[in-house]
């Protein structure tokens, strides 16, 4: 590894240099194993720890196979997929890499009897395997975390919609929580170059979800002058959605749950935000009951920060615990997208706010190739600005796993792999210098 490290780092290798590094046998990589798989069984979510769970173990280099490349990977990050990996929850993910290992003598290669999770990376091309023309050693890559097949025609207008669509990292194996990672070449964006190695990491997954959802045609659609409603918006989703409102022309009211967290919207540029707990919002009665009430208050508060106008989008990823609310504070003719439940997945809310006043509810998952490099695009021009709090090293990666799982954190944790410290992999320092303000303020935000 010590060769591949030296060309990455001094920023001179060229492509034939890169391709005649010698690629190493095995890698160090963050594992679950599948003979661990019970090792919570019977605890509580809560109590489950993921420093017990995930090894660094040394594993070996996949072969590669048509259409993808080996990745040197120099910084990656914690997303909650990591987590609920770590957890064994909702399942263990050794029933993903099963199923995907049938599909193909290809594919076959990640039913293993360990799993090597991470869907982000930041790293460098190290090979590329037959059919793959985009891409060349030595280039300096970013992944999004979208793998599909597309032997059906239904993933052809949106990739999402594939049948065989997944998750890197989490439903694949040779993920980027490691020294060296497998993907497909669809899966890779050019690395921005005024940012370091772990703050290019950060935004993959989270930046492309939020985009999705948030502005393109498949989700919400934001236009200029929108009032978009962002629940936890100064978590790793939400201050990504901030920023899109924000940059988009729309007027962001940013939901959160500490007097910290309203400072990190601030400090992104939001005017509008409410502090759930320090406002006293109680949705449910109990466990059964919602309260209409609370939910006619927080429509009130919101049309204090818009001039008297309701919500036109609502960013949603709670789930049961705000989703009433979410459907009442909407305009008329308004849009609620969800992409997650974190507080539980069975919703409830009052229909006749939803049909008689003609709003509509979208799902959106992830995001495909197109959204992704639309997101990606915006974070190189330095219109979008990492959100990360804190880097770990790669030993570090449960305790890391711990402290999201604990919400210890704010926006993104960063884990390096190869880089030996932070800050590394600047090219444009022209281009950095000028958003230098910008990239500190949202990480000292989100610290």
């Amino acid at each position: 590894m010590k060769d591949i490290v030296s060309a990455v780092l001094s920023g001179a290798a060229t492509c034939d240099d890169f391709a005649n590094l010698t690629v190493p046998e095995t890698y160090r990589g963050v594992v679950i194993r599948r003979e661990e798989a019970e090792m919570f069984e019977g605890m509580q979510s809560a109590h489950k720890d993921p420093r017990k769970s995930l090894h660094v173990d040394e594993v070996p280099v996949p072969k590669l196979g048509p259409g993808e490349a080996l990745v040197a990977v120099m910084a990656s990050s914690v997303n909650y997929n990591s987590v609920w990996s770590s957890i064994f929850e909702p399942l263990p993910t050794f029933g993903f890499l099963e199923r995907y290992g049938r599909l193909s003598a290809l594919t076959k290669r990640h039913d293993l009897p360990y799993h090597v999770i991470g869907s982000d990376l930041a790293g460098v091309v190290l090979r590329t395997g037959p059919g793959v023309n985009a891409w060349n050693p030595g280039d300096e890559v970013v992944a999004h975390c979208l793998s599909v097949e597309l032997k059906s025609s239904d993933g052809h207008n949106d990739t999402m919609l594939d049948p065989e669509q997944r998750i890197w990292g989490f439903e694949t194996n040779f993920g980027g929580l490691a020294e060296i990672a497998l993907v497909k070449s669809n899966q890779l964006m050019p690395k921005p170059d005024h940012l370091s190695w772990e703050e290019a990491a950060a935004p993959g997954l989270v930046n492309s979800t939020a985009y999705r959802q948030l502005v393109s045609r498949n989700g919400a659609g934001m236009k200029q002058g929108d009032n978009v409603l962002i629940w936890g918006a100064s978590g790793g989703l939400g201050s990504y959605a901030t920023q899109f409102a924000l940059a988009g022309g729309a007027t962001p009211v940013c939901v959160v749950s500490s007097p910290e967290k309203a400072e990190i919207c601030r400090n992104m540029g939001a005017k509008a935000v409410i502090d759930r707990n320090a406002e006293g919002y109680k949705f449910w009665k109990d466990e059964r009951t919602q309260d209409p009430r609370e939910w006619k208050r927080f429509g009130k508060r919101i049309r204090e920060f818009t001039g008297g106008e309701d919500i036109d989008i609502v960013f949603e990823h709670p789930g049961r615990e705000t989703f009433g609310a979410s459907v009442f504070v909407t305009r008329k003719g308004g849009t609620i997208t969800t992409c997650a439940s974190t507080s539980g997945y069975m919703h409830e809310y009052d229909n006749r706010y939803l049909w008689m006043s003609l709003k509509r509810i979208i799902g959106s998952h992830f995001a495909n190739y197109r959204e992704a490099w639309e997101a990606n695009r915006l974070i190189a021009k330095g219109r979008i600005h990492p959100t990360l709090s804190k880097v770990y090293s790669l030993d570090e990666t449960g305790q890391a796993a711990y402290d999201v799982h604990r919400n210890l954190h704010q926006g993104k944790v960063g884990v390096l792999a190869l880089a030996p410290e932070e800050g590394l992999g600047v090219r444009n320092h022209e281009m950095r210098a000028q958003h230098l303000d910008a990239i500190n303020r949202f990480r000292l935000a989100a610290s």
